[in-house]
């Protein structure tokens, strides 16, 4: 019964960590971009909620402006990348450094309760629903709204830009496209996306820390690896996205049937790393398989050749 609800938790948990995890994805798979920002972002969106929601703001507002709060911040690592000519990872670890200091100015303290305040929880409370399954329903009603939209985006002209920017950008330099342009927007909504996520994380959990987002980068990447190792990639794009998002619930629960069967908490980075190792070792140990069983087999076949030939003389 304890595993249970601690699987059930860490699926509602994961379904809204999966929002951050595909604004990674856009970066990370889409733009080939390994931006640090998120850890910033991640903690702006949960700052800014907060702020606005015990200064009596709507909890729905406070997520519009988190996401535009989180795209300004993806923008200042794109005009550190492209107009500055910072790389790009030194842009983020920049950005994310910046924002720590940010977010407290943001909230005025290092942490905001949001206890007795109204929350996207309240309205499913009043329905009767638990925190955690109203956390579920409201991750899972935006992540799908998220990857309806994205999917549509990607098949614009703009979005199909941002890929193929990602892809190969000497080529669409080639074809007139501006570049710059396309990862300023790729980074913008990207960041956008985690700081939504944070936003509702911290509505989530009831609070929002300045610490929030350490780790964000760790926990995305491995959500994005073990969708794409357990999923794969067998369908079109919407699979791709929903595979992230599946990930993220994945690890969560992974997460928390380790610590059901009595890991510390404090080994959970270390556990963490474990796992996006062993995730991204996997497709090169499946492929140094694959070689070996073709070697076998075309061994195979030139024994059973060379025996024919031996019985026929």
């Amino acid at each position: 019964m304890g595993i249970f609800l601690a699987i059930q938790g860490a699926a509602s948990q994961g379904v809204l960590w999966g929002l951050m995890t595909l604004g990674l994805f856009i970066t990370y798979k889409i733009l080939n971009f390994a931006d640090l920002t998120v850890d910033g972002s991640f903690a702006l969106g949960g700052s800014v909620s907060a702020i606005l929601i015990t200064s009596g703001f709507s909890p729905y507002l406070s997520l519009v402006i988190a996401f535009f709060a989180g795209s300004l911040a993806g923008l200042v690592t794109g005009l550190l990348h492209t107009k500055l000519k910072i790389p790009g990872i030194l842009a983020g670890i920049l950005t994310m450094i910046a924002l720590y200091s940010v977010n407290i100015r943001v909230m005025g303290q290092a942490n905001i309760p949001l206890l007795g305040q109204e929350t996207m929880l309240t309205l499913t409370s009043s329905f009767g629903l638990s925190k955690t399954l109203g956390s579920l329903l409201i991750g899972s009603i935006f992540s799908a709204i998220v990857i309806a939209i994205l999917y549509w985006f990607f098949g614009t002209e703009l979005g199909s830009a941002i890929r193929a920017t990602g892809s190969n950008e000497k080529m669409v330099q080639a074809l007139g496209i501006n570049t710059e342009s396309m990862k300023n927007i790729g980074l913008m909504l990207s960041n956008a996306l985690v700081a939504f996520s944070g936003a509702l994380v911290a509505q989530s959990q009831g609070y929002a820390d300045v610490g929030m987002g350490t780790g964000t980068i760790v926990i995305g990447l491995a959500s994005i690896i073990i969708g794409e190792v357990i999923f794969g990639k067998r369908f079109s794009f919407w699979y791709r996205l929903m595979s992230v998002v599946f990930g993220s619930i994945l690890y969560r629960i992974i997460i928390a049937i380790v610590l059901q069967l009595g890991m510390k908490s404090t080994d959970l980075k270390l556990l963490t790393a474990v796992i996006v190792a062993l995730a991204l070792a996997l497709p090169v140990i499946n492929a140094k398989r694959t070689r070996y069983q073709k070697r076998k087999i075309n061994r195979l076949q030139k024994k059973t050749e060379a025996n024919k030939k031996a019985s026929i003389q």
